[in-house]
């Protein structure tokens, strides 16, 4: 488990792809597991520790979580995303190339939950949500593109469903039209940056995880 920053109130993890945030059917073990463990040895805590997680990150994807080790700070940090007080960037190694270099995406999407896949509309339709991103090419590989991601709204798939929707999914994402799966079973999508007000001592934060220990993702990212 790689802890990136921690103190009193909150601590961020960077999630291998693979490991699962919050329980789900599976049963398998979480990221919150891991993360209450690692806690209670560190501070040799007696008892149940408290961990909350004010966001999560779909189990294929990389990157950033942030969790609350306070009742004080889970509340805000809830209010925070929800009031999109919280930037996140995002890495994606698409399988095209965008046909404009930046832009802002804004679409609508349903949600299919037997799937559990969401799809992107042109148009308000009924029950669907809005939702914008904005992104950049800033990087090339041979076959694959690195697009920066903006998310001004958090939808489900957000990103894989909207870059989809433009004819660029995101490399190892079969579910939302990639060729092949990546051999690790991960999609290329990287939680990159986050940045905040810390609900607590009010600092600014800013935290940035490592590109996947991968040769494209080298490659492609120079890093």
């Amino acid at each position: 488990m790689n802890v990136v920053y921690e103190d009193n109130h909150i601590i961020i993890v960077s999630k291998r792809s693979g490991e699962i945030v919050q329980g789900d059917k599976t049963g398998d073990r979480t990221l919150a597991d891991d993360v209450k463990a690692y806690i209670k040895e560190k501070y040799a805590k007696p008892g149940n520790v408290f961990l909350g997680v004010a966001h999560r990150l779909d189990r294929p994807v990389w990157g950033l979580v942030v969790f609350a080790r306070t009742s004080k700070a889970l509340a805000r940090l809830n209010d925070m995303f929800r009031n999109g007080e919280v930037s996140k960037t995002y890495w994606a190694i698409c399988q095209n190339t965008p046909e404009q270099p930046e832009a802002t995406l804004t679409h609508w999407l349903t949600r299919n939950e037997k799937q559990n896949k969401s799809y992107a509309h042109d148009r308000e339709v009924p029950g669907s949500k809005k939702a914008v991103l904005h992104y950049k090419v800033i990087g090339h590989s041979e076959r694959y593109t690195l697009v920066e991601v903006e998310l001004m709204t958090g939808r489900h798939h957000q990103i894989r469903c909207q870059l989809a929707k433009i004819g660029c999914p995101i490399k190892g994402d079969l579910k939302y039209g990639a060729k092949r799966s990546n051999p690790d079973g991960s999609i290329s999508l990287l939680a990159r940056k986050v940045e905040f007000i810390h609900p607590v001592s009010k600092e600014r934060i800013s935290i940035e995880s490592e590109v996947p220990d991968d040769r494209l993702w080298h490659e492609i990212s120079h890093e």
